[in-house]
């Protein structure tokens, strides 16, 4: 019988969506049966018949979608019993990868992931930063000022705009590798 995945984000600008929606193909060519949920959108009510649990978020200014985190106060028993991986959405993570600022990146890390993972008593059976999106025309106007000063480095970084005000920042490849790599994991 195959294992079955749940996969619980939040998003703001869609990116998060989109990465859950490909982790999700990957893991069924690996052959986990998936339930994929749009925290926003649809409450989880039981997470009793899902062996691995991903949970993954977007984020902004440093913080996680309310959301994902929700869900997380919510099964935070239940999840102590389960396989867990969790994921993040970052734009600005990708940005400073390229622009090789280690101890930006260890920081984010630890905050994103480790801090949260422990808030919760989780052990995730893995942990990942992946690329985000910026979308400036989404963004109020407060934020679109606070972060027309990356656009400069975000461009220099090789992020084209994929059409006016929208940057993508993800790997594909990159979260292809984590999802057959967390299937294997979760085995």
């Amino acid at each position: 019988m195959a294992k079955k995945a749940l996969i619980v984000y939040g998003t703001r600008y869609g990116a998060t969506q989109s990465t859950s929606e490909e982790i999700a193909k990957v893991l069924q060519g690996e052959g986990l049966e998936i339930k994929v949920v749009n925290a926003k959108k649809e409450k989880v009510k039981d997470i009793a018949p899902y062996d691995l649990v991903i949970v993954g978020s977007g984020m902004q200014m440093g913080k996680w979608t309310g959301e994902p985190e929700t869900f997380l106060k919510q099964f935070q028993k239940e999840l102590g019993n389960k396989q867990v991986a969790i994921f993040v959405s970052s734009a600005a993570q990708a940005l400073i990868e390229y622009e090789k600022k280690t101890e930006e990146i260890e920081n984010n890390r630890k905050q994103y992931l480790e801090q949260k993972a422990a808030k919760y008593n989780l052990h995730p059976i893995s942990m990942v930063i992946l690329g985000g999106v910026w979308d400036f025309n989404k963004m109020n106007l407060l934020l679109r000022k606070t972060l027309a000063s990356f656009k400069p480095r975000i461009e220099a970084a090789g992020f084209k705009e994929i059409e006016p005000g929208l940057y993508d920042t993800r790997d594909w490849n990159a979260i292809r590798t984590w999802a057959k790599e967390l299937a294997t994991r979760a085995g």
